[in-house]
């Protein structure tokens, strides 16, 4: 009896660490989460920032959704799952010639899945007609 018991008691700790190891986490690191194009002239063609990151997790990291706070933007990511210690890059693409003159600040929004996370990436600068 003592040994069935025993028997038991080890198959139900091997159960809860193999649970425990299951199911691990991304988490999406960037080198930097702003970007700022300081003067631009506006009428001197689209701007570019790329923000780096890395899945510093142990679970494949997958971008679910980029949000844009504005149409002036283009977002361009991969869709395939980036995995545990591999990285990957937003690239953020600003049409100037579609907003007004003046100072900027966009934020990008970034949805994965994390748990519940969202990432921050912002753009800013001034747009000079001159």
């Amino acid at each position: 009896m003592k040994q069935v018991l025993l028997i038991l008691l080890f198959i139900s700790a091997c159960v809860r660490v193999s649970a425990s190891n299951e199911g691990g986490s991304p988490k999406m690191v960037f080198e930097r989460t702003s970007h700022d194009f300081g003067d631009v002239k506006r009428k001197g063609g689209d701007i570019i920032a790329m923000f780096r990151f890395e899945n510093k997790g142990d679970a494949p990291l997958i971008i679910k959704k980029v949000h844009k706070s504005c149409s002036c933007m283009n977002a361009d990511y991969s869709r395939k799952p980036i995995l545990p210690g591999e990285g990957g890059e937003i690239k953020i693409k600003y049409e100037l010639h579609k907003v007004e003159p003046g100072i900027f600040n966009k934020v990008i929004q970034i949805y994965t899945n994390e748990s519940k996370k969202v990432h921050l990436i912002t753009i800013q600068g001034n747009s000079m007609d001159k």
